[in-house]
């Protein structure tokens, strides 16, 4: 199981970043759950460099691009040099302010090339009766999926993140049922870019109104490998509470 805790601009200040680190580090300590803590930048080179814990690190975004004339990109190698190990690519949040499938394939592969570990963000916007909705997930995969050679998906990560079901309470979000069946066809998916059993080593993690409240519910039902989580992830007792509702 991976709980990875996306910061997103929450956390401005370095006294309060260490903190929830090592908060997060005395967490890891009791439980079997891999934590991974995505802060912003800056952060994420403060806190990352050196560690040897068992909490890892993940940056939120990467650039497209390799080296060279990149004003206020922070490329893969970096992060990779900082002691980064995963990177998040394809949230919705970046999707929101145009980034195209064709700039989260390349930042997947400039992410492999630096050996980290890419988190692929698919969700659809809404749901519809006819089903559209899983098309547009095909597609999100596919464009990722297609270009990259067998050895390379299998070192990915899906995060299904309904863009429809972020913000809300946990009695709006996704049922344990809803969240079964999409994460069956996300291993369909998968199953048609990689042989045999081969799906099953790809984690799918789920994002999206996480609570302390619909966290285990949601797992024991859905069989996913774990939860890419928010604001509830800056809060002390609501991380505490997802961690312990897990290993529950």
């Amino acid at each position: 199981m991976i709980i990875v805790a996306n910061w997103k601009a929450y956390v401005s200040d370095a006294a309060q970043a260490k903190k929830l680190v090592a908060f997060a580090k005395r967490l890891a300590s009791t439980t079997k759950i891999k934590l991974v803590l995505a802060p912003s930048a800056p952060h994420a080179a403060l806190l990352a460099l050196g560690n040897r814990s068992k909490v890892a690190f993940a940056a939120q975004d990467i650039s497209p691009a390799t080296d060279g004339a990149s004003t206020g990109e922070s490329t893969a190698q970096t992060y990779a040099r900082a002691g980064v190990t995963y990177a998040i690519i394809g949230h919705s949040e970046r999707r929101a302010q145009g980034e195209t499938d064709a700039d989260i394939t390349e930042k997947v592969r400039r992410a492999l090339a630096q050996g980290l570990i890419p988190i692929v963000c698919v969700g659809e916007r809404e749901r519809d009766a006819s089903a559209e909705y899983l098309a547009f997930i095909r597609a999100e995969l596919a464009a990722v999926l297609t270009p990259l050679s067998h050895k390379e998906r299998l070192g990915l990560i899906v995060a299904y993140e309904p863009i429809w079901a972020i913000g809300k309470s946990a009695v709006e979000a996704i049922s344990g049922n809803d969240l079964a069946e999409m994460v069956l066809y996300i291993r369909k998916v998968l199953g048609e870019y990689l042989p045999h059993k081969a799906p099953a080593h790809v984690p799918v993690l789920y994002g999206g109104s996480v609570e302390p409240g619909n966290v285990r519910e949601l797992a024991a039902a859905s069989r996913v490998d774990g939860f890419l989580v928010g604001r509830a992830s800056v809060d002390p007792v609501s991380f505490a509470g997802l961690v312990k509702a897990l290993r529950a």
